[in-house]
């Protein structure tokens, strides 16, 4: 399976999770895109669904000299969340990671206030919260974002993705009370590598999805 464009995965992930609120399975349902990639899936869904539609800003740690790979992540205000066995099967520390630590967390600061302005957060308690991304690699984003919602006391708690590895979606299974994802092939090494187009998006696209000017 391959999606032309972030687009048409959102579309693909429309049509299960509207079975789901068809079967009364998605009360009262908001959707919080991960930026940047996500929210392109995320508009389909949520115009699907009729629900409101956020954005959840999520920074991938990467480990030094191999940015892409992540050793963790960091979402809004909380803690850094490591992956303890990748910390050591490659040296590293918590401590040693520190100013990878600062540097996104300036960069998740400023992509919020790029992105919400003054607009405070949705009320997430009781809600069912449905987060999207375009793709689950490792898993180190979606597992911050997903505990960064279950703190907010969410009624059920959905993580959709057009595409994921499969050990890492099995390894998120305790963290959402749902997961949504339509193809989960043996054979993965990267998100892109399922879409014809998966070009960056930027800001800007971001803000336009949002409707904020």
């Amino acid at each position: 399976m391959r999606f032309s464009d972030r687009a048409e995965a959102g579309r693909a992930l429309a049509r299960l999770l509207g079975d789901l609120r068809d079967r009364g399975e998605l009360p009262d349902p908001v959707v919080l895109a991960l930026p940047r990639g996500g929210i392109a899936v995320a508009v389909p869904v949520a115009r699907a669904l009729g629900a409101p539609l956020d954005v959840l800003v999520v920074r991938k740690i990467g480990a030094p000299h191999h940015e892409e790979f992540a050793v963790g992540a960091l979402a809004a205000g909380d803690p850094p969340l490591f992956d303890a066995a990748t910390l050591g099967h490659l040296g590293l520390s918590e401590e040693r990671l520190a100013p990878v630590v600062e540097r996104e967390r300036r960069e998740l600061a400023r992509r919020e206030r790029r992105y919400r302005g003054d607009r405070p957060p949705p009320e997430l308690r009781g809600r069912t919260v449905i987060v999207v991304d375009d793709g689950l690699a490792t898993g180190a984003t979606a597992r911050a974002a997903l505990r960064h919602v279950r703190r907010r006391e969410p009624a059920r708690l959905v993580l959709a993705v057009p595409v994921g590895a499969p050990d890492s979606l099995d390894a998120l299974a305790a963290e959402a009370d749902t997961i949504v994802c339509p193809h989960r092939p043996a054979a993965f090494s990267a998100v892109g590598q399922f879409y014809d187009d998966f070009g960056q998006l930027s800001d800007a696209d971001v803000l336009d999805a949002l409707h904020v000017s």
